[in-house]
């Protein structure tokens, strides 16, 4: 029997997060595992009016790609591709794996080539966003492969996931109308701050945010959703720091990293699993080695690591920063092929933490002080 909850997501995703219209011309992409999720957003989106058009991946492409295709074949990017990213007015995107470590023995050289290759359509899409122009949602089809990343069956998964995004409330969009309000009174009294310092185990960092944007994401780009973040200042960013949990990229992981940062820029990095990695990326281009993002995950439904980013970063009471690509509406400007977000636990007892703006102390051991 069909989980119900399939299509209760797609109407959530379709008409709250991407709040599609007559006319829109509509992405619909994942891989094949997640068909019902893909299949049910496509009914949503025709009976909303818009033009669905569905890029299905099929298991496996992706690593052939990487072992098989030349330097000229990693660097090429289509005509259609430049001119789909042009055209879009909605992007709807799941997750899912058949196998989360499919990429991890991609030599790192050849996935910086590719990262570099498709910074041109990476940035674009962020700039059409940023205008509003492009409307785009990236949400988790649950799979076996990504339940074992998180240690769960997969029903316990599933529960996870639509629990995460409010899916199983009455009513999931006034919940998320609830959460984007309060978010909202958060963001509204960062965007006074010039300067945060975050001190924690291991971790003194200091990070410029005066005259940026902070922006509530409640469901909108990413479901679920529940956090407040901005584009720090390019040259502001001073300390070290230290983050909690693995950081997983192209699927490889990366444990135990340490950064320090001088007027902006990555001059130090180390890690205790995957420093050749690490460093890798960071020199994928010029921007790779600033914070393109700083942000603080509020979704107290989601308390445990799962591998995944979509719901790590979004864990009440922990702080991510990303590495690279800026979101231009938040008014920064960083611009890179990478995007690589890193979570800090601020929680009680095991990453105690204070967090402080222009001098004052306004978060303490995971929660905001009122």
């Amino acid at each position: 029997m069909a989980d119900p909850r399939v299509d209760r997501l797609a109407r959530v995703l379709v008409h709250y997060s991407m709040k599609v219209r007559k006319g829109d011309y509509v992405r619909i992409g994942g891989p094949a595992i997640a068909a019902p999720h893909i299949a049910a957003a496509y009914r949503e989106v025709l009976q909303a009016g818009g033009h669905p058009t569905v890029r299905c991946s099929i298991d496996g492409l992706e690593e052939t790609f990487f072992k098989l295709a030349s330097d000229e074949q990693l660097r090429f990017i289509s005509d259609l591709d430049r001119r789909e990213v042009e055209v879009l007015n909605c992007e709807l995107r799941y997750l899912g794996a058949y196998n989360t470590r499919a990429l991890t023995h991609v030599p790192p050289e050849r996935m910086r080539i590719r990262r570099e290759a498709t910074r041109e359509i990476m940035s674009r899409f962020m700039e059409r966003a940023a205008k509003h122009e492009l409307r785009w949602c990236l949400t988790q089809a649950p799979v076996h492969a990504d339940a074992q990343e998180a240690e769960m069956s997969l029903g316990e998964y599933e529960d996870f996931v639509y629990k995460a995004g409010h899916v199983d409330a009455d009513d999931p969009v006034a919940e998320w109308q609830r959460v984007e309000r309060e978010q909202a009174a958060v963001a509204g009294r960062l965007g006074k701050v010039k300067t945060i310092r975050i001190v924690a185990p291991d971790t003194d960092l200091t990070v410029g945010v005066g005259g940026r944007t902070w922006i509530s994401a409640a469901g909108e780009h990413n479901f679920p959703d529940g956090e407040v973040f901005t584009g720090p200042v390019e040259t502001a960013t001073n300390g070290t720091v230290r983050f909690t949990f693995p950081a997983i990229y192209g699927g490889r992981e990366v444990t135990g990293i340490r950064l320090t940062f001088k007027d902006g820029r990555v001059t130090e990095a180390r890690a205790d699993k995957g420093e050749e990695f690490l460093r890798s990326m960071l020199d994928i281009d010029a921007g790779a080695r600033v914070l393109g993002e700083f942000a603080f995950g509020l979704n107290y439904e989601i308390q445990q690591f799962t591998r995944n980013i979509l719901f790590d970063e979004k864990i009440g009471g922990t702080m991510h920063m990303a590495l690279g690509a800026a979101y231009p509406d938040t008014g920064g400007k960083n611009v890179s092929g990478l995007h690589w977000d890193m979570i800090l636990d601020l929680r009680a007892p095991s990453g105690a933490g204070e967090v402080f703006a222009d001098g004052e102390v306004v978060y303490r051991n995971g929660r905001f002080l009122s």
